[in-house]
């Protein structure tokens, strides 16, 4: 028989093209057709609207307002917001990726643009930083490139009208009109130092969850070893949580230390931080060790996909992603939740998700301690071969 015509060489060709799909839609599959749609922004429209010479009043924080709701082009979902406080809020909350925000005296500097002494208003544009490196920056570019459209079209509006009145404009006047606001940029729940523009937390959790999927395939074998018979089941089973738990408990402190003392990564809570890393980690070895008491080392091919499946997930906002991807992929990816409540705590102060973020791996540990125990019931074969056979 030829070698190219042998069992194992067919399984090969086969094998190699199953790899290449089932890895291409984890790593394109939710990445390439990613583009932003409904990406929540916050308007804050503080403009006072003031009276001109001939009697008319000028709202220009309103006329804003029209203009950016009538561009259907833009992929943002405006979420209008009535004070400084409430801004606040929704944005310690991560529920916008930014803001923008049209101050009171918008429209009396809009005005003086037509006098000898113009004093334009400053609009401004909040960045929420520490949510997401790329809703982020898509969301800068929007704001950006939307007010000096919007700057440009206002000032056409107030040349024509004052051209209507005056031969001659001012230097000053006319220099002022062709910027009739000033931009400035504020950020907000900055990601701090070395922490990847915001993307640490997503490097934490992965590397945690190979740490932690290695620790339940060295305890899994050990007990293995360690249990020849039904009699010492149930005390392999007790040595291999509790030595497990306890080399996780290590390896979370571990990475913690590392990332601060060998990469310089910034903490504000770093006890917090600690607490949080060893619930996930010991969330994720319980549910890695059940797989394995249960399925045996098979499950470790469905953890490796969770893992791949996951990786380009957690990095993306939800409002880049296909629908498919956050019906059959995101809504339910531990690593979604492990990511937003480290983000929580490094970025926001523990505000916004971390609560649901809790309850999530409390609820995967739980249920895995529990599951895991149950696993000393299991039916097992009379005689089951050894790890060394």
């Amino acid at each position: 028989m030829s070698f190219i015509k042998m069992k194992t060489a067919r399984i090969g060709f086969v094998a190699v093209f199953v790899v290449i799909m089932i890895f291409g839609l984890a790593m394109m599959g939710s990445v390439l057709s990613a583009k932003p749609k409904n990406v929540p922004v916050a308007l804050v429209v503080l403009d006072q609207p003031v009276k001109l010479p001939d009697g008319s009043a000028l709202a220009v924080g309103e006329m804003v307002k029209e203009k950016l709701k009538g561009i259907a082009e833009l992929p943002v979902q405006w979420v209008e917001v009535g004070s400084e406080a409430e801004l606040a809020t929704q944005l310690d909350e991560q529920k916008v990726y930014g803001a923008l925000v049209l101050p009171a005296d918008l429209s009396s500097g809009i005005a003086s643009l037509q006098s000898p002494a113009p004093k334009p208003a400053a609009v401004r544009i909040v960045l929420n930083e520490g949510t997401n490196a790329q809703a982020v920056a898509a969301v800068r570019t929007i704001l950006q490139q939307t007010v000096n459209t919007l700057g440009s079209q206002l000032a056409g509006q107030l040349l024509g009208q004052i051209g209507q009145h005056a031969q001659q404009i001012p230097v000053s006047a006319a220099s002022a009109l062709l910027h009739p606001f000033q931009v400035s940029e504020q950020i907000v729940h900055p990601a701090g130092s070395n922490n990847a523009s915001g993307g640490a937390p997503n490097m934490l959790v992965q590397i945690l969850w190979l740490a932690c999927m290695v620790s339940s395939a060295v305890m899994f074998l050990t007990a293995q070893q360690h249990g020849k018979n039904k009699r010492s089941l149930k005390g392999t089973v007790a040595s291999q949580l509790a030595v497990g738990l306890l080399l996780v408990t290590a390896a979370s402190a571990f990475l913690l230390w590392m990332a601060h003392s060998w990469y310089g990564m910034e903490f504000t809570h770093l006890g917090q931080t600690w607490l949080y890393l060893w619930l996930m980690a010991a969330a994720f070895f319980l549910v890695q060790t059940t797989l394995l008491n249960w399925i045996g080392l098979p499950s470790m091919i469905v953890l490796v996909l969770i893992f791949f499946f996951s990786m380009p997930v957690i990095g993306m906002p939800r409002e880049f992603m296909p629908q498919v991807t956050v019906d059959w992929l995101y809504s339910w990816t531990p690593f979604r939740y492990a990511a937003a409540g480290l983000r929580s705590i490094m970025y926001f102060g523990g505000e916004g998700s971390l609560s649901q973020s809790l309850y999530v791996l409390a609820g995967m540990a739980v249920t895995g301690l529990i599951l895991i125990v149950l696993s000393v019931f299991k039916p097992r074969k009379a005689a089951e071969p050894s790890v060394s056979a």
